[in-house]
């Protein structure tokens, strides 16, 4: 699949603006309608050379479908790179599928377009769920386990300051970074997301991810 995600960096590296089509008369919708069905048979041939392991034919589909597959991935989880995950999943999937496409339920576009809905909404509600977990984790934490707060260095035991340095270097250098700056030197998320140059919401997925590691390692010692 090397030959797809080279595709993918090329489309991403210079993407092509969408220019409305205006029309002016019923020849025009008629030439549309001809192009169209040229078209769906152009790619449903390509789908057969796919399905027969023709990298270079999924190569050309990727040239056809890219675009406005992710666009629609793009409208539905609203994150660039998500999005870009998801294309190439979809095009994994296009090529390992290929040979069960049934014409007779739709033009190879609509496959692929349904291909992709389908993973970007099964993406996104993944998130999501993720995401409540990690806050739910992360409230139960602030009732449950010893406050950080209390463990200032000033006054914290030797022993205690050591727990905590040890479980705080296991972290990912991204998550130790924002929880002491939260902890140990008392700034509020929207300081720490100043601090860093990063999105509010980046800052705080990692404190919670941070605050969930650090409860597993600290959970029974503090």
């Amino acid at each position: 699949m090397k030959l797809v995600s080279q595709r993918a960096d090329e489309h991403l590296a210079a993407p092509t603006p969408w220019q409305p089509r205006v029309f002016r008369s019923s020849h025009d919708f008629s030439r549309m309608n001809l192009e169209v069905e040229i078209s769906s048979t152009h790619d449903a041939e390509l789908l057969g050379r796919v399905a027969a392991r023709d990298p270079e034919a999924l190569s050309e589909l990727y040239d056809r479908f890219s675009g406005i597959l992710f666009s629609i991935a793009g409208n539905i989880l609203r994150d660039t790179s998500q999005a870009e995950d998801v294309l190439q999943e979809v095009f994994v999937q296009i090529w390992e599928r290929a040979s069960v496409y049934d014409a007779a339920l739709g033009k190879p576009l609509s496959w692929a377009v349904t291909l992709t809905r389908n993973k970007a909404i099964d993406r996104l509600r993944a998130t999501q769920r993720r995401n409540r977990l990690l806050d739910e984790a992360t409230a139960e934490w602030e009732t449950d386990a010893p406050d950080l707060h209390s463990h200032q260095p000033a006054v914290m035991t030797n022993e205690t300051a050591r727990f905590i340095r040890a479980a705080l270097q296991e972290l990912p250098a991204e998550q130790r970074q924002a929880i002491e700056l939260a902890f140990f030197s008392g700034l509020t998320q929207s300081e720490i997301a100043s601090e860093l140059r990063q999105p509010l919401g980046t800052v705080k997925a990692r404190i919670r991810r941070g605050m969930l590691q650090l409860r597993e390692r600290l959970e029974g010692i503090l």
